[in-house]
């Protein structure tokens, strides 16, 4: 494969500058970069997914014929788009529409060949085939995705930052299976937003800086480098105080949720068996535990989201799920980030509309709004060292700028629970501190308590005094709850 020359604008923005980049047979790549750095962008190029750009991409006859294949965020974003457009579960005698099941989107249908189901097998996803996409997790859809891409037996393969929604046991599995590629003959180009992730099979980098080339050559060589090592090393934007609200300083005595022995099970699988578990006034929760082990669904049952919330002895801030609250009264007192949200926001919203749509609880924003909404918005976007993007569109913005905006936009109502579901996911090392630091502020303003769920080791904020953990046993999981100390590690 040959770039010459290659330059992209994106809605008068420029993203890609001069890229000029060369793969030769066995060579192993990695597109390496900040948030915002353009690997996205060149991989939509290579990938042809991204078709109005200035220079020339050629790639071998051999490579073409044998296709390529891109697995990313933004895939799975497409995937899910797609099923809910086809979903007819209004006009089904049981309501029910599972959509496209993982069996039928790794091989496109029922039939599995020895090497796809070898592959399923490696990446513990067998015992979810014929679940439909809507209902895995994030980490269950990045490899069913892999999986899937794998199957095609694709002349060039793409991967974007692979391991980002794993679990532990998730990506050492995966670091396991990266080897294999990286190791046949084969290329796979790997894109990461830090040098410390890069697999040992990598032979050579390159590494983009604000739409640039920084460097590209040999591993060893380039990470050598002073100025690639000082672009990773570059100092995070100071936070300036938070909008907080003080008077709406919370003093109640009640503790923030209750859960006596709460269940939910879809058809035969039980996907959560007898819970309990009760979340003190002051405490920060890390929930914890692996892909598809029930996180999300529990999550649901907290929010209101999920009906089988119904019926169930449920407490959230003293009052009793079911009690007559309407749904608003529940959105109220929670601000969230996850990944369901963020793939479902629509395109073409500025960010400051994305930002204010956190009043309403919408994904958008659909009604007019008020001045002093408008000042908060701002004010928390300024905080969190947005205030550059207010009238950007959305969708245009990197991965990782996305997940800030979304938390400035679950903050600007200032919730009484702030339920962050892997919110690191897609920010590069210092965006992480960075986001870890505001949401410490937000803990120390003491309004705001938080759940948050993180599968990375070391990635979670200070604050955090209480651990709830998915543990495997016979019949599934146990959730075990365990308060810490101050200064304890979870």
């Amino acid at each position: 494969m040959t770039l010459e020359n290659i330059s992209l604008t994106y809605r008068v923005n420029p993203v890609l500058r001069n890229i000029s980049w060369q793969i030769q047979p066995g060579e192993q790549w990695a597109i390496v970069g900040r948030n915002s750095a353009g690997k996205s962008s060149l991989a939509n190029i290579i990938s042809g997914s991204a078709k109005h750009y200035v220079g020339k991409c050629s790639i071998s006859d051999q490579t073409r014929e044998r296709g390529l294949a891109y697995v990313c965020f933004e895939q799975q974003k497409t995937l899910i788009e797609r099923d809910k457009k086809l979903d007819d579960s209004e006009f089904r005698p049981d309501a029910a529409d599972p959509g496209t099941t993982v069996r039928q989107a790794i091989s496109g249908g029922p039939a599995l060949n020895n090497d796809a189901l070898e592959w399923i097998e490696r990446l513990g996803i067998k015992h979810i085939l014929d679940r439909g996409l809507r209902f895995i997790s994030t980490g269950e859809a990045r490899k069913t995705l892999l999986a899937q891409a794998i199957y095609q037996t694709p002349g060039l393969l793409i991967l974007d930052t692979p391991t980002d929604g794993l679990d532990k046991r998730s990506q050492q599995t995966l670091h396991e299976a990266l080897s294999f590629l990286l190791n046949k003959a084969d290329p796979v180009i790997l894109l990461y937003r830090d040098i410390k992730q890069l697999p040992e099979g990598v032979t050579h980098l390159l590494v983009l800086d604000q739409g640039k080339i920084l460097a590209h050559g040999p591993k060893r060589e380039v990470l050598a480098r002073s100025d690639v090592q000082a672009v990773f090393a570059c100092e995070k934007h100071p936070l300036i105080d938070l909008p907080m609200d003080t008077q709406k300083r919370d003093t109640a005595s009640e503790d923030a949720l209750i859960l006596n022995h709460v269940s939910v099970r879809y058809g035969d699988a039980i996907i959560l068996n007898d819970v309990n578990w009760r979340m003190g006034k002051q405490q920060h929760t890390l929930l914890a535990g692996p892909n598809g082990s029930g996180k999300t669904t529990l999550l649901s049952l907290i929010t209101g989201d999920n009906p089988k919330a119904y019926g169930q002895d449920i407490t959230v801030f003293g009052t009793k799920r079911g009690s007559g609250e309407s749904v608003w009264d529940i959105k109220r007192c929670f601000g969230v980030v996850d990944s369901a949200s963020h793939l479902n926001f629509p395109p073409r919203q500025k960010t400051l509309h994305v930002v204010i749509s956190g009043f309403y609880d919408s994904q958008g924003l659909y009604q007019k709004p008020t001045d002093g909404q408008i000042r908060q918005a701002k004010a928390w976007m300024q905080s969190f060292g947005l205030s550059d993007l207010v009238n950007t569109e959305f969708d245009t913005l990197s991965f990782g700028q996305q997940r800030i905006i979304l938390l400035a936009r679950a903050m600007v109502k200032q919730p009484k629970m702030l339920i962050l579901d892997e919110p690191t996911l897609g920010l590069d090392a210092v965006h992480t501190e960075q986001l870890l630091d505001a949401i410490d502020h937000v803990a120390n303003a003491g309004h705001t308590q938080l759940i948050f769920v993180s599968h990375s080791v070391g990635e979670y904020p200070r604050c955090i005094n209480q651990c709830l953990e998915f543990m495997p046993n016979d019949s599934g999981y146990q959730l075990v709850c365990r308060d810490l100390a101050p200064g304890e590690l979870p």
